[in-house]
């Protein structure tokens, strides 16, 4: 007779709880899942996919107002708002259908509820309880919101995901990806927005030139951004709100949005409880095998809030998988590992930024900055910025960073290669596909003058 119920149980049926699922299905764990929302969690159903599917949508917008310079005459063109959100939401419906059967095809046993760890070998879920050799926590993150005055009449990104209408003003507070990327969302839809972020600078943690190039293409695409503002209070005032910030300023909007940071989903989960300590901001401690204090149990994801990228969530819980019932130990390189901001242009980047680099390095720094070829024509303003930060000892490649259309895309392939440990000498060699905006990235021969240094 079996010890446990399950070879494996996993809290939280998002990207990396699913993978590392199917992944012992395959290898012929018997393995359970719960999840106490919709399957696929925050990527596919209120992050990364519907957001995506947003951003296509508004850039018709900006597709319609390039024709114009190539010879196109286009009726002044109208937005349905609500189609495009009722033809997300189908995707969605679409998505967790196939992530549903996906489980199913792997013998994972999926059950729609919370669950909570009475004793490290068992899960309760509704009242039933289950025994597991091992488990895995993959329960994700959720926003956050600061307690000040009227903060109830405020949305967190969730809640932006369902708008039925579009706000004529939205107040975006925050300053990092997912405020950035709403702002870009309601700003080329047609809202009249107003972007509020409490530091120096958006993205915070971007390499500086990444920053800097940002806000000026945000603004010159007629978005409000305040840096170094703080909201005191919010008030509602008929069918609008009020912002009131600290010096006293006003700032009215039909939509108040706040990406001002997430937290880890931990809350009632039992962990401490069973001897796993949970970090000041609520994140599972783990090593590099995702293994917590209690060795059978493991954290993917999110939940341990150390890099909060769905792929990254993904080759977690397949490595637990591969380690535990496939003979295969592996642990997952969170060197190098590529990102973007689907803000408008976006942003990608992968490796080192410059000020990082120079702290452990000398450094070389390669930048340039350039009109795309495409609005030559269309006449938009929109600049491309591109950039790599290289190891003056060795002329290996740390970072590349990049502000413009396809972003994205290109620094994808440049991940490949700063994986490989690719030398300035191996981009400048490579032959660039012409015209495109990523020749220049094996182009750049003129090196950024080295920052002067004031004396003390």
């Amino acid at each position: 007779m079996a010890r446990f119920d399950f070879d494996l149980f996993t809290l939280g049926a998002g990207s990396g709880g699913v993978a590392g699922s199917r992944r012992a299905g395959s290898h012929g764990a018997k393995v359970a899942i719960c999840e106490d929302s919709r399957v696929g969690g925050t990527c596919v159903m209120r992050g990364c996919v519907p957001k995506k599917l947003l951003v296509y949508g508004v850039q018709f917008a900006d597709a319609f107002a390039d024709a114009a310079g190539y010879g196109w005459h286009v009726a002044p063109p109208t937005h349905d708002w609500g189609a495009l959100v009722a033809a997300k939401n189908r995707e969605l419906d679409r998505l967790e259908g196939i992530y549903r059967k996906l489980l199913s095809d792997s013998g994972v046993k999926l059950l729609e509820g919370r669950g909570r760890l009475v004793d490290p070998h068992t899960i309760e879920v509704d009242g039933k309880r289950f025994t597991a050799a091992h488990i895995m926590v993959a329960t994700g993150g959720h926003p956050v919101m600061p307690a000040i005055p009227g903060i109830e009449h405020a949305i967190s990104s969730n809640e932006a995901l369902e708008l039925r209408h579009l706000p004529r003003r939205a107040l975006i507070v925050g300053g990092g990806y997912i405020a950035v990327e709403f702002a870009g969302i309601f700003g080329t839809a047609g809202s009249e927005v107003t972007l509020v972020a409490r530091g120096g600078e958006l993205l915070r943690g971007f390499d500086d030139d990444v920053r800097v190039t940002l806000a000026q293409e945000l603004r010159q695409r007629g978005l409000s951004i305040r840096t170094g503002t703080e909201i005191a209070r919010i008030e509602k005032r008929g069918s609008s709100f009020i912002a009131y910030t600290r010096t006293g300023d006003e700032i009215s909007a039909d939509v108040i949005l706040y990406a001002t940071g997430r937290k880890p989903n931990t809350r009632g989960l039992g962990l401490e409880e069973i001897g796993i300590e949970l970090n000041d901001e609520g994140a599972v401690p783990v090593d590099e095998w995702q293994r917590t204090a209690v060795p059978h149990i493991y954290g993917v994801g999110d939940v341990t809030d150390r890099l909060n990228l769905t792929p990254v969530a993904i080759a977690e819980g397949r490595a637990i998988a591969e380690t535990l019932f496939n003979n295969n130990p592996m642990t997952v390189d969170h060197a190098n590992v590529a990102t973007a901001v689907f803000s408008q242009p976006p942003v990608g980047c992968v490796g080192l930024t410059e000020r990082e680099a120079r702290q452990k390095h000398r450094v070389d720094v390669y930048r340039t900055r350039f009109r795309p070829m495409k609005h030559t024509i269309s006449g938009r303003e929109e600049r491309t910025m591109m950039k790599l930060v290289v190891d003056r000892e060795t002329d290996r490649v740390l970072g590349c960073h990049m502000v413009g259309a396809d972003a994205p895309e290109i620094t994808q392939g440049l991940a490949i290669a700063l994986k490989c440990g690719a030398t300035k000498k191996q981009f400048d060699q490579t032959i660039g596909i012409h015209p495109t905006a990523a020749e220049e990235f094996v182009t750049m021969r003129d090196k950024v003058p080295d920052p002067v240094v004031a004396a003390e």
